[in-house]
């Protein structure tokens, strides 16, 4: 199964973009995450002429957002939580029928958090590191088999996720609070598939501000969407990229696509 997670920062806007991912790629799964389409708006006629003929999505006007689009037959998990008592669209989840039984995907959109990194001042602040407590403690209260967490989670875990670790330890996404508790979540059942792969202490990056007039020379990235994978599946993959070509297509996202092949 080739698996690919984007933060496409709106769908509609980008759908040429994903057309062309699709072509140049053949994913047989498309996690979106900031789709920033309400459902009944949701271009499902155009991505299934692409070949995506089984979708899942929960989606609003403007924000948030995210969708699992597939080759392969879905079917919803239905009892996952109303995250922080809240409908603002951040999460799916799903089974995807495979040669080797059903896997299970889930796909995050966790929120980004605001600009200062107290939850005292800052409800946004204290909103994601509530999120990331909950989404923890549901994992551990449901442990996962045969499941894929992927999603942009708004956190670099590591130092060399992030472009400089010193500079950036009291930035929103990198600071001690969100990185350790990044960490929990992941340990309440995965493993990251993408420092599996690749080892600290090489850098590695999916997100390039658009603040960045030259985001290739000056490479401020930090790695801001993941792939975790349960140790039963763990062994079945194969490669994981990070497709860094889409961040020089037109209207880019600031955000580029991870891609997965795992043997399933």
């Amino acid at each position: 199964m080739r698996l690919i997670t984007w933060n496409m920062n709106s769908l509609r806007l980008r759908l040429p973009l994903l057309q062309r991912l699709a072509e140049e790629h053949s994913p047989d799964v498309i996690c979106v995450q900031e789709t920033k389409v309400p459902d009944p708006l949701f271009p499902k006629e155009a991505l299934a002429e692409l070949g995506f003929t089984h979708q899942l999505y929960k989606g609003m006007k403007s924000y948030n957002g995210v969708a699992i689009l597939s080759r392969l037959p879905l079917r919803l998990r239905e009892d996952t939580p109303r995250w922080c008592e809240r409908d603002d669209c951040r999460h799916v989840a799903a089974f995807v029928e495979t040669e080797s039984g059903p896997v299970q995907i889930h796909n995050f959109y966790v929120p980004a958090g605001g600009d200062i990194p107290d939850p005292d001042e800052n409800d946004k602040f204290a909103h994601k590191l509530s999120f990331v407590d909950e989404a923890t403690q549901w994992f551990r209260q449901h442990p996962p088999t045969r499941s894929i967490l992927v999603g942009d989670l708004n956190i670099a875990p590591f130092e060399n996720d992030v472009w400089s670790h010193k500079q950036l330890l009291k930035i929103v996404s990198h600071t001690p609070a969100e990185t350790s508790r990044l960490q929990d979540w992941c340990h309440a059942g995965f493993q990251d598939a993408m420092r599996h792969q690749t080892p600290e202490p090489e850098k590695l990056y999916t997100w390039w501000s658009y603040r960045n007039r030259d985001w290739k020379k000056s490479n401020r990235g930090r790695r801001l969407d993941h792939i975790w994978l349960t140790a039963d599946i763990l062994p079945c993959l194969q490669n994981i990229t990070v497709l860094k070509e889409a961040r020089d297509w037109e209207r880019p996202s600031d955000h580029v696509p991870v891609m997965a092949d795992i043997l399933l």
